[in-house]
């Protein structure tokens, strides 16, 4: 009997022993996923902020980028006036003028003007002489806004830049309207002018920051342009300007704004965004993972950190082995294009302004004859071949992918000596490469020789994305099959050659 007692307390013992190793295990592990929790929570903040940052300064570099073109294209359009010859030789000040002969001579350059007006939203094309005598569409609120000083108005605002032409808008803190003026001769200015409302196609922000507010403003932050329109004419808010005044461009967060702005002529683009909208969807997730972490505290008090050990192990070997095909050629060893494009883009995506790099394209030169030549078999043989020559006449550091057929694409990650000329580099890799493959990829049973031609582009000269540089290394592959094949060509923008 009393050896059965002491049976009976020595279970309990170990009873209350295992459920006290079991609940500190569990503790520790809920513990340890709340630390987790809460590093991920952080590390998910930083990676969100950045990528925001990263997101609205590419977005805000473009607005730039659509505004300059917007307003190249409205010059564009005012100095295709000109295409009338009597718009810009006609002096209305000239006493010698014939009357009716000048009112017919101003009838044809406001005729010509008016079918220009045509073609955008124009308040005013037309064109005022020094004596305030005007051709051409002049709205009434111009008129009104200037009066007799019109001429002498704009004269002033030339006068102060260097090409005899400029963009201004806040005359007399009036700011609905955006003009562009050009001087025609000694006597005469042309001059458009559009509401700024306009610009609506040009600041157009994606759906996925369509909380962020977009501005135009001029050095004094006074809105030129806003999303909400009413703001025009209005100071910037001065929890914008406070983060901005003084910088010409650039992004710059505090907890509760992420404001990026960027210099266009003598105006601004300014994006801006709460901090709280940006991090909404980090809150949600933190949430998520306490649960988690609740959760898995109770599975781990359940199960015991012994069974996890033996699942663990085997499922993470056969995680690993399925990631490993997944992302692999199964011909050539090499990275699919699904994972290649992937790897690349995040690359990029990581990678420093002023950093080069190398996207090059490698087709097999009338590869559809081998195989109707030698067989599939032969074929396969030589596509492993390419690979073979492609690892070994780049590093480790560079990836090299298998993108369809016989097409293969590599990003060259090295960086040569900072003396070096980085587009001799590339074009000794692919003079080496060329060289290999002609070298191995020859079928010794029936002497069949074949080569290949490749297409360049680099980065950031032609693209910082996968999508543009891909684009542009196809075009120079392109022009190394039209010059002959087995040679390579680097992407030469615009141009055909």
């Amino acid at each position: 009997m009393a050896k059965a007692n002491q049976n009976k307390k020595s279970l309990k013992y170990i009873s209350r022993v295992r459920f006290l190793i079991l609940a500190v295990y569990a503790v520790i592990v809920f513990l340890t996923l709340i630390l987790f929790s809460f590093m991920s929570v952080r590390k998910s903040n930083t990676l969100l902020k950045d990528k925001v940052i990263n997101l609205t300064s590419s977005l805000n570099i473009q607005m730039k980028l659509n505004l300059e073109s917007y307003m190249s294209r409205m010059e564009t359009i005012a100095t295709l006036a000109f295409g009338e010859k009597l718009a810009y030789t006609y002096d209305a000040t000239d006493p010698n003028n014939d009357e009716f002969e000048a009112l017919n001579t101003e009838k044809i350059i406001t005729d010509k003007f008016f079918s220009l007006c045509i073609m955008e939203n124009f308040v005013d094309y037309g064109i005022v002489y020094s004596n305030n005598r005007t051709v051409g569409k002049i709205s009434n609120g111009t008129s009104t806004l200037f009066g007799d000083t019109l001429y002498t108005e704009l004269a002033g605002m030339i006068e102060k830049t260097e090409d005899n032409s400029t963009w201004f808008t806040g005359y007399k803190d009036s700011f609905k309207r955006i003009y562009y003026v050009k001087r025609v001769h000694e006597n005469a200015i042309l001059f458009i002018s559009f509401y700024s409302d306009e610009l609506n196609e040009v600041f157009d922000n994606p759906e996925t920051l369509s909380d962020m507010n977009i501005y135009l403003v001029n050095q004094q932050y006074n809105i030129l342009y806003s999303k909400q329109g009413n703001e025009v004419g209005n100071k910037l808010p001065s929890h914008i300007i406070s983060l901005i005044d003084g910088k010409n461009d650039g992004s710059y967060m505090n907890n509760d704004y992420l404001v990026s702005v960027n210099r266009c002529e003598d105006w601004y683009v300014v994006c801006s965004i709460p901090t709280r909208i940006i991090l909404k969807e980090t809150t949600d997730i933190r949430n998520y993972i306490f649960l988690g972490a609740i959760f898995g505290a109770i599975l781990a008090f359940a199960a015991g950190f012994f069974i996890s050990t033996f699942i663990m192990k085997p499922v993470a070997g056969m995680v690993a082995d399925l990631d490993d095909k997944a992302n692999q050629d199964r011909l050539t060893g090499l990275l699919n294009k699904a994972a290649f494009e992937n790897l690349v883009s995040s690359c990029l995506d990581n990678t420093l302004k002023t950093e080069k790099k190398a996207l090059l394209i490698f087709d097999i030169d009338d590869f559809k004859n081998v195989n109707d030549t030698l067989g599939h078999a032969a074929g396969d043989r030589m596509l492993r071949e390419m690979a073979a020559v492609l690892s070994s006449v780049f590093t480790s550091d560079d990836y090299i992918g298998r993108i369809g057929g016989d097409e293969f694409c590599v990003l060259v990650n090295y960086n040569p000596a900072k003396d070096e000329n980085y587009e001799e580099f590339i074009a000794e890799k692919c003079d080496s490469f060329i060289n290999s493959f002609i070298d191995n990829a020859v079928s010794k049973e029936l002497d069949y020789k074949v080569s290949a031609s490749v297409g360049i582009s680099l980065s950031p000269k032609d693209g910082r994305d996968f999508s543009t540089l891909y684009k542009a290394s196809d075009k120079a592959l392109y022009e190394s099959k039209k010059s002959g094949k087995c040679t390579y060509t680097f992407y030469k923008g615009g141009d055909k050659k």
